[in-house]
Formats: structure tokens, sequence, C-alpha cells
């Protein structure tokens, strides 16, 4: 086969695997089962403000708090599935209820988060272009260890012991991430995101300070705020981290710049509850539009494709893919951990 028929075939493999999936018609949006989803959520966020309530000035509130963090990551994983249009089409639909969602429900900047992520499914994994392994506190690659400094220079060398407690602070750097996004002239809507970022601030600190002691009201804040963003972290940690890394001028098809980036976590129905979907990342990136109950049903597919054209498909268990990502991190604070053994000699 010549160089040009080799380009050809290799940038048909995604519209032929497109094609299948079509015809087993899981384009189709889903909207009563987002009817039920948006309602069941819904109403744990009313019960669990009612319970809040209820329960007052009490240090059973810690288990509220517990409680309210898993409740942000659905609602969050709610966001996220109506950035992709999974919900409905249309963008002022999909708009007006993502700023809903993500700002005025959490305190999420949905504007600023979509942009984000839009340019993360563009470029995954790749360490120019994809914002979501930018070297910030933690480096993603030996290059961008020998390149830091300060801070990440420091927390580069034991990131992989420090990676989960970190995400503790996640919740917090996207309150701060959001408000830091006002000021930037691209992003949408700045007006709405912002009246609706400092209502959901305000009504969130009146509530726990006006119901609790200001002890007990910052205990709240810190294990709600924390374990968030730990649950929303292990959600996304195991989708990229560990797998294949690209750089400058690599751009393989969009196929396989998708697949090999990416990794897929096995489980049944409570994973897939639990992680919104995202445990089958592979055909999420292959298919962003794709509503998320139809995730599982494509995995076959995508799968025994990707073993027909000789593409390699990567999935394993939860606890599985934490290790393969944690020892990434490790692996890439190694030049850090080693100038550092050569400055004490």
């Amino acid at each position: 086969m010549s160089i040009d028929n080799a380009t050809t075939a290799r940038g048909s493999d995604y519209s032929r695997l497109a094609r299948r999936i079509s015809e087993a018609g899981l384009f189709r949006r889903r909207p009563l089962y987002y009817l039920l989803r948006f309602g069941l959520v819904g109403a744990a966020y009313a019960g669990g403000l009612a319970l809040f309530l209820t329960l007052g000035d009490s240090w059973w509130q810690v288990l509220v708090a517990a409680g309210f963090a898993v409740l942000f990551g659905q609602v969050a994983l709610l966001a996220h599935d109506l950035a992709h249009r999974q919900v409905v089409r249309t963008r002022r639909p999909t708009e007006i209820a993502g700023l809903v969602t993500g700002n005025l429900a959490i305190g999420l900047s949905y504007g600023w988060w979509m942009d984000k992520h839009t340019r993360h499914h563009a470029n995954p994994n790749h360490e120019e272009l994809d914002p979501d392994v930018a070297p910030d506190i933690l480096v993603w690659s030996g290059k961008q260890a020998r390149e830091s400094a300060g801070l990440a220079r420091f927390v580069g060398r034991w990131q992989a012991y420090l990676f989960f407690p970190l995400l503790a602070l996640e919740g917090l750097n996207l309150h701060v991430s959001g408000f830091r996004a006002l000021a930037s002239p691209r992003l949408r809507r700045r007006g709405a995101e912002a009246v609706l970022l400092v209502t959901h601030v305000l009504a969130y600190l009146a509530v726990l300070f006006l119901v609790l002691s200001p002890g007990k009201a910052l205990v709240f804040l810190a294990v709600h705020q924390g374990l968030w963003g730990l649950y929303l972290g292990s959600i996304f940690a195991p989708n990229h981290k560990g797998m294949v890394m690209l750089r400058g001028d690599e751009r393989p098809d969009f196929l396989r710049r998708q697949v090999l980036t990416s990794r897929n976590v096995r489980g049944g129905r409570f994973t897939d509850v639990a992680l919104g979907g995202l445990n089958y990342q592979i055909e999420h990136h292959l298919f962003p539009s794709m509503p998320s109950p139809h995730l599982r049903r494509a995995q076959p597919i995508v799968r025994d494709y990707c073993a027909e054209i000789g593409v390699p498909y990567h999935e394993t268990g939860l606890l599985a893919s934490y290790g393969e990502a944690l020892r990434h991190l490790h692996s890439a604070g190694a030049p850090l951990r080693q100038d550092r053994k050569t400055a004490t000699r």
C-alpha cells in the first residue's frame, strides 16, 4: 500500500466506526433519562438542604457535608453532559441550564470550564495543547519536571504521594479559577456568570454561618469542599493520567489520538453512576455528544473495532487505574529527585 493510500485508509477509520455506532442507534437523545436524572439530583439537593436546616447547629452536619460533596460531584457531571450537548442539541437552552447547574448550584464557572474542557478534548494528553496536563503544581512529564521552578519543583519530587491529599484543594481551586475567568474577555456571558457565582458564594456562606456556630461552619466548609474536590479528582484521574503523552508535532489521526491517550475503567452500574459514565472514557472522547447512558452499549463496538484495525484499547479496574496514574506521576518527578541527590553529594 502506498503512503497516500495508507493515510486515506487511516483517515476513514473513524468514519467507519461512527457509521457502526449510528446504525446501533447510539446517537439518539435520551430526554426521559435526563429528565429523571435531573429530577433525582434536584430532589436530593432539596432534601439535603431540608435536612441541613432541620438538624441545625449539630455535629451531625459533618455527615451532611459529606453527602453534599457527593451531590456536588453529581451536579458537576450533569453540567459536563450539558456542555457536550448530550442533553439537548440547541445552544441557548444548554447555556441556561449549564449556568444554573454549574454557577448557581455548585459555584463552578460553566463557561470557563467548558472552554478548558473543549481544548482538552481536541488534544488530550498533549503537553503544549491540553490544559489538563499543563505544568502547575504537578508535572506530567520529565521535560516539565526539568523546566519546573518554585512550588512545582518541590511538590513534583513527591507528587505521587501528595496527589490525593492535593485533590482535597480542587474544589477551592475550581471556585477561584471561575472568579479569575471573569476577567477574561474570552468568557461568554460574563455578567450572568458573575452574578450567579457571587449569588452562590453569598448564599452558601450565609446559610452556613446563620445555621451553624462559626466553628461548625468552618468544619462543614472544609469537609464539604475537601471531599468534593477529592471526589471530582477521583472521577477524572483514571481517564488519561499514565496514558500516552504527546508533544510538538505528534498528531495522530482523530481516532488514534483519542483512543491511545484514554483509559477505560471496568465496573458495573454503580461505577457508571459514581463516575457519571466517564469510566467509558475512550467512547466518550470518540463521541463526546453521545448521551452517557449509551456509552456502555458503545463500548463493545469500539473495543472490537479497535482490535480489528490494530489500535491498542486499554481498560482496567478502578484501583488499578489509580495505580497506573500514580506510577506515571512518580516517574515524571524522577528528574527532580535525581537533581536533589546530585545536589546533596
